[in-house]
């Protein structure tokens, strides 16, 4: 085989392990995250990246939280909102009041992945999952099929008007979700020139050794950045002033033998943007 046969080949294999990771992605995407008014917002859950992101199939019977957070602190249900599978929305809310609000969301566990071990195996290595896979060295079952149940946790970060017109700190606070990413800055600060330091929480704790990527959605065949958390579960990106972000994190952890599957799994995400021109 020739040098430019093993390089496309190499790609396809990187393509096709991309692919099975970033199918897990799963996002809020309001179609304005940051607006000058309390107009109607419309909402869609995307899920994948570049040629397979799509707007996610998942039935309403699996949501068990849709929520706002308004700027004071405010918790409203916005279950009731919900249209999944409409054309052009899955979901429309409004504004209230002025300021950072955060948008939430938060399915099930009963969704399952059952993989062969070469699949599996990467997709643990791709996502840094070091849960699974020193369970699985330990018990010499690297060569076996590999299973899990998942859930998935999203927060949006809305905006309405001037960052400065209204309160923003509750941006920077964990929400209860078993698995999440919090800025310990908000992103829509511009004093914070490019970087945005945040924590990943999970069961109440930080999660040190977890893989967060950050995607910039409007180009996002591939990260735009990746680091591992510290020992506090802390990591620092360099976000721009302008466009769409996506900052997700998976963690698992292993299940007895007992249960019907191996592993139980979070995928959390945390999306914003930037208006065009600022309100």
């Amino acid at each position: 085989m020739n040098r430019r046969n093993v390089s496309l080949l190499l790609a396809l294999c990187v393509s096709a392990r991309a692919a099975l990771v970033w199918a897990h992605d799963f996002w809020l995407q309001p179609n304005e995250y940051w607006t000058d008014s309390n107009a109607p917002n419309f909402m869609t859950l995307q899920v994948g990246h570049g040629p397979a992101r799509q707007r996610s199939p998942i039935p309403a019977r699996r949501i068990r939280h849709f929520a706002l957070i308004a700027p004071d602190g405010a918790r409203v249900d916005l279950r009731p909102q919900l249209q999944l599978g409409q054309p052009g929305s899955d979901a429309n809310f409004r504004f209230e009041k002025p300021g950072s609000s955060l948008l939430l969301l938060q399915t099930d566990d009963r969704a399952q992945t059952h993989l062969p071990a070469l699949r599996f195996n990467d997709y643990l290595e791709a996502e840094g999952l070091t849960p699974a896979l020193e369970q699985r060295t330990r018990l010499h079952s690297m060569a076996a099929d590999g299973s899990e149940r998942y859930s998935r946790c999203a927060k949006s970060i809305l905006q309405i008007g001037p960052f400065e017109a209204g309160p923003h700190s509750n941006v920077s606070k964990p929400v209860g979700f078993p698995l999440e990413i919090v800025p310990e800055v908000n992103p829509y600060d511009v004093s914070r020139s490019t970087s945005l330091p945040i924590r990943v929480i999970y069961f109440g704790r930080p999660l040190a050794g977890a893989l967060v990527k950050l995607t910039n959605l409007q180009q996002d065949a591939a990260p735009f950045e990746v680091h591992r958390t510290d020992g506090e579960g802390r990591a620092q990106f360099s976000v721009p002033n302008s466009g769409t972000w996506l900052l997700n994190v998976i963690w698992t952890k292993p299940l007895p033998r007992t249960d019907e599957v191996d592993f139980e799994t979070v995928f959390s995400s945390l999306s914003f943007g930037f208006p065009s021109a600022r309100p």
